[in-house]
């Protein structure tokens, strides 16, 4: 096969990344495994409450990017913050960081674009996660989370019994089966089309429509990847594919965060414990911050 050719450049690329990717995927699924088993809901509920403003956003944030939940457990961690009086803008904090930054996330970014990147990413990620909960905190918008929650009482106090390390590395052993599982397939379908924009994808016609010279890139970007609803194994490899055809790199991150971060999906299970008004307040300072980052990092970058 000629290694020229488009079809040896996508092959060369699915191949060798879905190698590399999943290889390093075990590992770090099962070692954030472990970590993750030492942080309950209630455990990290009670980090979280009452906690000074910036301390206690940067914490939540923080404890994000480690622990196990995703859109789909959403309603029930915010009802348990709430009551647990941990402080509105704290809890957006950790709902940000949470999908956006994860293990998965990490490894992908770490393997196909580099330390350098993904170290940006993460920084980033948490600045937008921290930031917006500020905003959000300082707003006082308690009034428009929906009246039930504050009525609800989740069991608060009741902490389960800690397992043993060999418990935990068998938790962790089938978690990581479990979500290699889940993610395989997302993977590989993200990689092929990574391989085919790498392959066959001018690198002008990218530039000529989303490069550094398109002003509007940016928004275009964010807009363009809120109704896209996946996760960051399902984004990370087009996102490489579209740095190396050159697309600058504070307009990829952007259009990576507004996937994983501002899905359709995670929006209708908020506004079932939250109203419309605040709702929108957090949908248009995450918009507004993350376009600010893409902004500032083709500047920089």
């Amino acid at each position: 096969m000629d290694r020229a050719s488009h079809l040896s450049g996508a092959l060369e690329f699915f191949i060798y990344d879905t190698l590399k990717i999943f290889m390093l995927l075990t590992v770090v699924i099962f070692i954030i495994s472990i970590i993750r088993s030492y942080f309950s809901p209630e455990r990290t509920r009670k980090l979280l409450s009452h906690k000074k403003e910036f301390i206690g956003n940067g914490l939540a944030a923080g404890l994000g990017v480690v622990t196990p939940f995703c859109s789909c457990s959403a309603v029930p961690l915010f009802i348990g913050f709430i009551e647990a009086g941990v402080p509105l803008g704290v809890t957006f904090s950790f709902l940000i960081a949470s999908p956006m930054i994860n293990e998965i996330a990490v490894v992908l970014l770490w393997s196909l674009l580099g330390w350098k990147l993904t170290a940006l990413y993460i920084g980033t990620g948490l600045l937008v996660s921290i930031t917006s909960g500020v905003i959000i905190g300082r707003l006082k918008l308690e009034k428009w989370v929906e009246e039930y929650v504050y009525k609800i009482r989740t069991g608060q106090g009741m902490e389960a019994i800690a397992p043993t390390f060999t418990e935990r590395l068998l938790a962790a052993k089938q978690n990581t089966a479990e979500i290699l599982k889940n993610i395989w397939p997302y993977i590989v379908i993200a990689i092929a089309i990574g391989g085919l924009i790498h392959g066959y994808v001018p690198e002008d016609f990218l530039l000529k429509y989303a490069g550094p010279d398109n002003i509007f890139a940016v928004p275009l970007a964010v807009v363009i990847g809120v109704p896209l609803y996946s996760n960051a194994a399902g984004v990370i490899p087009i996102v490489s594919a579209l740095i190396s055809k050159g697309l600058a790199v504070g307009t990829v991150l952007a259009f990576m965060m507004a996937v994983t971060a501002l899905s359709l999906p995670e929006m209708i299970i908020l506004r079932k414990v939250i109203k419309l008004p605040l709702l929108a307040v957090f949908v248009g300072i995450m918009t507004l911050t993350i376009i600010i980052v893409g902004y500032l990092f083709n500047a920089i970058l």
